[in-house]
């Protein structure tokens, strides 16, 4: 008997592994398949989740239809003032971060030039022109890209307008109705699973999503300032993708610092050394002192499964799937956790 158990439980362990590969593929391929639909009704729902806390807050005074438009209507003008003022602004700062960089290329090489003649000097075994060639190929390739990739932004405006309009449209009517929608979801699943998911699902994405960008607003709040007293050229653009680099939990900060230190290093080294310090300074702050009060210990997750989660959602959906791997992998683990703790108890 115990044989036959033990073999059953091998047999069932290792078609798991296949039919869960299977799944994930065909899941793959369906996203694939419906990727613009999917991301725009992501993005509505991620959008109307943070919304619905406005919402609360209104449904006090008046009813939730008219505490719904109350919402996107201060949405909408709080967007168009960004789009008016900030927006064009960040444009610019790119399109002469873009126009500087091969100065900056040129500035690097004689810096790097300068400290191997110093090195010779000295008789130390340095040479960094294979190290200068290949980042100032990098570079100009990454450069390159760039304004391949703003070009083609460009000609895609109109295209990207009307899935603004899709998604404040869906946000809309899901916050209308999208409790209605939920619940059917949910009652096609059995109790057991139900009941634990919900409750994982809404905890998760609740501090995820409204802690990170808290977090990323401080970031640029705090880093604008300090980059303008530091006389860091296109200050407000560098804080903005710090500021967006914090979304992407563990990761992001490191990815964010180190791309802005490193374009500055290009121009100023001594101004790189005075960012990077600064920029550490206060993300140590944020890490230390703000995240644990706003995040806690919501996800519970190994960091190295925090990692391959980040990885997968990357590969599957971009960047869209890095921001909800996290949220995704705690939902997964709370809800396993809570069907384990159900089934202990009842034993």
């Amino acid at each position: 008997m115990r044989r036959s158990a033990s073999l059953q439980r091998l047999l069932i362990y290792g078609l798991s592994g296949p039919i869960i590969a299977l799944n994930l593929w065909l899941l793959y391929l369906i996203f694939r398949l419906f990727q613009h639909p999917i991301t725009i009704v992501s993005i509505a729902a991620i959008l109307a989740f943070l919304l619905n806390y406005a919402v609360k807050f209104f449904e006090r005074v008046v009813n939730r239809p008219q505490a719904v438009t109350i919402v996107l209507l201060l949405t909408l003008t709080l967007l168009i003032v960004l789009g008016v003022t900030l927006v064009p602004i960040v444009i610019d700062q790119t399109i002469q971060l873009l126009d500087r960089i091969p100065n900056w290329l040129a500035t690097s090489q004689a810096n790097l030039e300068y400290f191997e003649a110093i090195a010779k000097k000295r008789r130390l075994p340095l040479d960094l022109r294979v190290v200068s060639n290949q980042i100032n190929a990098n570079i100009q390739s990454m450069v390159q890209q760039l304004a391949a990739a703003a070009v083609g932004f460009a000609g895609t405006v109109l295209s990207g307008l009307l899935d603004v309009i899709l998604v404040v449209v869906l946000a809309f009517y899901m916050l209308l109705y999208g409790d209605r929608v939920w619940l059917g979801l949910f009652k096609l699943l059995p109790a057991y699973v139900r009941v634990p998911l919900r409750t994982s699902l809404q905890r998760n994405f609740h501090y995820f999503f409204l802690s990170q960008l808290l977090l990323a607003v401080f970031m640029v709040v705090i880093m604008t300032p300090i980059f303008l007293f530091l006389k860091v050229p296109f200050a407000l653009l560098f804080a903005i993708v710090i500021g967006i680099s914090q979304l992407i939990p563990f990761i992001g900060a490191t990815l964010g610092i180190g791309l802005v230190t490193f374009l500055v290093l290009l121009q100023n080294w001594w101004l790189a050394v005075q960012v990077a310090v600064a920029a550490i300074v206060v993300q140590q702050i944020k890490d230390n002192l703000l995240s644990p009060k706003l995040l806690g210990d919501f996800i519970g997750v190994n960091p190295i499964w925090i990692f391959v989660a980040i990885l997968m959602g990357f590969e599957i959906a971009g960047l869209l799937g890095t921001l909800v791997a996290v949220p995704i992998a705690g939902t997964i683990k709370g809800t396993f956790d809570a069907i384990k703790n159900s089934e202990s108890v009842n034993q």
